[in-house]
C-alpha cells in the first residue's frame, strides 16, 4: 500500500508540474484510445466450452452483424498512431536540442516499450515452463499463451514505426503531406492486389497504412493541420464519404475489426477503409482540440489523464491476460456462464465481466506498473544528464551504436511478430518458440547494455 501511495503522490506531482505549453488533448486521445481497445476486446470476446469440454475463445462478430457499423467509433488504433506521430516528433525534436542523435532517440524511446514488454513476456515463458512441469497439454498451454500475447502484434507495428521515426520525419519536413498520400497510394496498391487474390503483395500495407497516419501526427505537431473548422470539417466530411463508398456501395467489409471469412479485412493489414476512419476521427480531434484542451486545464481531469498515460502500456499488454485470469477462475469455480451471443443473458452477462476483468487488471497494473513508471523516469534523468559531445566517442563508436540500436529494434519486431504468426495451438516448450524467445530475450539485452553505456553514466561527471 506504501508503494501505491508513494506513485499516487508522484502521479499528483508531475500532473501540477506539467508546463503550460504541452499539448494535453493529445495525452487524453492516447488514453481513451487504449482504454478503448481494451474494453472493445473484453467485450466482443465469447468464452465457453467446445464439444470435448474444453475452455474456448473466439470473436463475437461474426454473430453480430448489427455491431459491426459500431465498428467505426471503436476502432481506435488509428488514434494511437496519430497522437503517436505528434509525440515522436516532439521528442525527436528535443533529442535534436540537446545534441542527440537517431540512435540516441530510438534508444531512449524504445526505453519505455521494451522493460514492460519484458515482464510479460517473461511472465508467460515462466507461467508456461511450470504449467509443463505440473503436466499441462503443450498445446493448450501453448494457446493460452498465444491468447495473452495478442497485444504484441500491435506492438510490432509501432515498434517498427518508432523505429522509422527519423528518416520518416525528415521527409516530412522536405516534401509534407505528400508523403503520408504517396503511403495511402502504397496501401490502395495493396488493396488492389489483395482484391485480385494477391495477397501477399498487399502485406506492405502492414508498415504503409500505420506510417500514413503516424505521418499525420507530424503534420498536426507543425501546424500543417491546424485546429480550424476550415481544415477539421473537409477532413471529416472527406472520411465518412469515402468510408461510406467503400464499404457500403464498394468492396470493402463494413467492419474495421477483421471478421474471419472475409474476401479482404480492414484492420490486418489497414485498408483505404481504416485510412478513411482515420481521416474521419482526425477531422474529430480537430474540431474538439480547444473544449478539450480548456477541460484538462482542470486539476481531476488531467490528473485522471496523467495517471492512465503513466501505465499505459502496461494497461494494453496486461489486458488480455486479466481475461485469462477471469475466466480461468470462474471455470474452476463452476459458475463461468454461457450464453449465444446477441442474447437478453450475453448482453446482460457484459457488465459483471466487465466488472471482473477490470479489478483483476487494476490487480496486474498495480504489480508491473512500476516497471513503465521508473523506466520513464530513468530515461528522463539520463536525457536530462546527458551533454552534448560528453563522452569521448571516437569515429567507429557511432556507427556501431546505431548499428548494435537497429539490431536490437529488428531483433524484437522479429520475435514479437514470430510469436504471433506462431499457430495458437502449436506446442512450446515455453508457451513461445524457442527461437524467437531467445532472439527476443537477446535483444532486449543488447538494448538494455546500449542504454546503461558510458554515454550517459559520464555525463555527470564531465559536467561537473
Amino acid at each position: 500500500m506504501d508503494d501505491v501511495g508513494v506513485t499516487l503522490r508522484r502521479i499528483s506531482r508531475l500532473a501540477e508540474q506539467t508546463p503550460p505549453s504541452r499539448e494535453r488533448f493529445i495525452d487524453l486521445l492516447r488514453a481513451l484510445s487504449i482504454v478503448a481497445v481494451v474494453l472493445g476486446h473484453w467485450l466482443a470476446t465469447v468464452v465457453g466450452y467446445d464439444r470435448r469440454g474444453d475452455l474456448t475463445g473466439r470473436s463475437a462478430l461474426p454473430e453480430l452483424p448489427w455491431a459491426h457499423p459500431l465498428t467505426w467509433v471503436v476502432q481506435v488504433m488509428p488514434v494511437f498512431f496519430l497522437v503517436g506521430g505528434y509525440a515522436n516528433a516532439v521528442s525527436l525534436a528535443a533529442e535534436r536540442r540537446r545534441g542527440g542523435g537517431a540512435a540516441e532517440w530510438v534508444l531512449n524511446r524504445t526505453g519505455r516499450l521494451v522493460p514492460p514488454t519484458n515482464a510479460l513476456v517473461l511472465v508467460m515463458a515462466g507461467g508456461a515452463l511450470v504449467a509443463r512441469v505440473f503436466g499441462a497439454d503443450p498445446s493448450r498451454v501453448r494457446l493460452v499463451v498465444w491468447f495473452a500475447s495478442i497485444p504484441l502484434w500491435f506492438l510490432v507495428a509501432y515498434f517498427m514505426v518508432v523505429v522509422l521515426t527519423p528518416p520518416m520525419y525528415a521527409l516530412h519536413r522536405r516534401f509534407g503531406l505528400a508523403v503520408p498520400l504517396a503511403l495511402t497510394g502504397l496501401v490502395a496498391l495493396g488493396d488492389l492486389a489483395r482484391l485480385f487474390g494477391q495477397a501477399v503483395w498487399g502485406q506492405g500495407s502492414f508498415l504503409f497504412g500505420w506510417l500514413a497516419i503516424h505521418q499525420m501526427g507530424f503534420a498536426w505537431r507543425d501546424g500543417r493541420l491546424p485546429a480550424r473548422p476550415g481544415v477539421a470539417l473537409p477532413l471529416l466530411a472527406g472520411g465518412i464519404v469515402m468510408l461510406v463508398v467503400l464499404t457500403v456501395a464498394g468492396p470493402y467489409p463494413i467492419s474495421m475489426i477483421n471478421i474471419p471469412g472475409e474476401r479482404l479485412h480492414n484492420m490486418s493489414p489497414p485498408s483505404l477503409a481504416l485510412l478513411s476512419v482515420a481521416a474521419t476521427q482526425l477531422g474529430m480531434a480537430l474540431l474538439l482540440r480547444d473544449r478539450a484542451e480548456r477541460w484538462l486545464r482542470h486539476t481531476g481531469p488531467w490528473t485522471a489523464v496523467v495517471a492512465v498515460n503513466a501505465v499505459i502500456l502496461t494497461i494494453f499488454l496486461w489486458h488480455m491476460a486479466a481475461m485469462i485470469l477471469v475466466t480461468g477462475l470462474l471455470h474452476l469455480a463452476g459458475v463461468l456462464p454461457v450464453a449465444v451471443p446477441g442474447s437478453a443473458g450475453w448482453l446482460a452477462w457484459r457488465i459483471p465481466w466487465l466488472a471482473m476483468c477490470a479489478l483483476v487488471l487494476a490487480f496486474l497494473v498495480a504489480v508491473f506498473g512500476p516497471i513503465e513508471i521508473n523506466g520513464a523516469r530513468r530515461r528522463t534523468t539520463r536525457q536530462a544528464s546527458a551533454v552534448p559531445g560528453g563522452p569521448a566517442l571516437t569515429r567507429v563508436r557511432p556507427v556501431l551504436r546505431l548499428t548494435l540500436t537497429l539490431a536490437g529494434c529488428a531483433g524484437i519486431a522479429f520475435a514479437l511478430l514470430a510469436n504471433s504468426l506462431t499457430p495458437a495451438t502449436s506446442p512450446a516448450a515455453w508457451g513461445i518458440p524457442a527461437v524467437p524467445l531467445i532472439v527476443y530475450l537477446v535483444s532486449a539485452s543488447v538494448l538494455r547494455c546500449l542504454r546503461a553505456s558510458p554515454r550517459q553514466r559520464d555525463a555527470p561527471r564531465q559536467r561537473r
